[in-house]
């Protein structure tokens, strides 16, 4: 068997419906070398994993990863040793980092991998510009210290992400893992680009909850204390605090890729639907069936 070109590599925990968003949107993405998708889950229970178990073309790593402390939701070990199963499982060139609340724009992946074989062994990696849809009209790349280039989602090359000793799982629990990760390439020379012709969107919709409480987290960790110590000196000084931003691509908003956050949505007619149909079977007399199914197919084309 053909060794992968390319390994797609997420992580994710009870988001189903946007799972197999992101899923379909790599497997429909054109891309004409051989890959491998690799989800690391962390043990959910809404179906993902049943579903996931049947997806023949994923490599599914399950690490039950939530518990309770003080009454709070959190992970038992840090979104680095997290990723990094399913980074070292990986057996691509380059590794694809995607959340799995993001939808790739056809020809994202081809576009990533081009540029990454043009650019030559210099390049560590190469940052997707992504938008948080529905709150941004735009997509970026971030700078962190010392402006330098990141990657929230982009490709690396594998040889140089083992070669800097994978994503930090100790220093960081949630965030900056992934600035000190690119910090680490350009430490040792190396330099990381934009692919401004590869575009995702990045679902903004929900996980507001998990997002705080991850925040929470990581304050008490002092994450970004932990980082700017890490790095002092090197990309960052104190008397010149600049800590990058937001690298903006002046482009409209292709929002006909992003709706389909909004027909899959849990709050969304199609859902809705679905919902209704179920119960009119279980409900209804056996002859009155037909018609539900008529209702709900007249009804989901309506939706659509």
């Amino acid at each position: 068997m053909q060794k992968p070109e390319i390994s797609v590599v997420l992580g994710s925990y009870n988001r189903k419906w946007l799972l197999k968003l992101a899923i379909q949107s790599v497997r429909d993405n054109g891309i004409t070398v051989p890959y491998e998708i690799i989800v690391v889950d962390g043990g959910s229970t809404d179906g993902a994993l049943e579903w996931l178990i049947k997806q023949r073309d994923i490599l599914t790593i399950v690490q039950h990863n939530r518990e309770i402390v003080d009454g709070e939701p959190r992970s038992k070990r840090s979104w680095g040793y997290f990723m990094n199963l399913g980074f070292k499982s990986a057996q691509g060139k380059y590794i694809l980092m995607i959340s799995d609340d993001c939808i790739l724009h056809a020809g994202a992946v081809m576009a990533g991998y081009r540029l990454m074989e043009e650019s030559g062994p210099a390049v560590a990696a190469c940052a997707f510009y992504f938008r948080n849809y529905p709150r941004e009209q735009q997509y970026k790349v971030a700078t962190t210290l010392g402006n330098r280039l990141f990657v929230n989602h982009g490709m690396f090359r594998r040889e140089v992400a083992a070669e800097v000793g994978w994503l930090d799982e100790d220093r960081y629990w949630f965030y900056h893992a992934d600035g000190d990760f690119a910090l680490r390439m350009w430490e040792r020379g190396y330099r990381v680009i934009d692919c401004p012709t590869a575009l995702v969107e990045h679902y903004a919709g929900g996980g507001d909850a998990v997002r705080a409480v991850n925040i929470r987290v990581a304050q008490r960790n002092q994450d970004w204390s932990r980082y700017l110590e890490r790095w002092t000196g090197i990309f960052y000084v104190r008397e010149h605090p600049e800590a990058g931003g937001a690298q903006w691509l002046p482009r409209l908003a292709d929002d006909q890729v992003a709706r389909a956050f909004d027909r899959h949505g849990p709050r969304s007619l199609r859902r809705q639907v679905k919902r209704l149909a179920g119960w009119l079977r279980r409900c209804l007399p056996p002859q009155i069936v037909p018609y539900a199914r008529w209702l709900k197919r007249s009804l989901a084309r309506r939706a659509s």
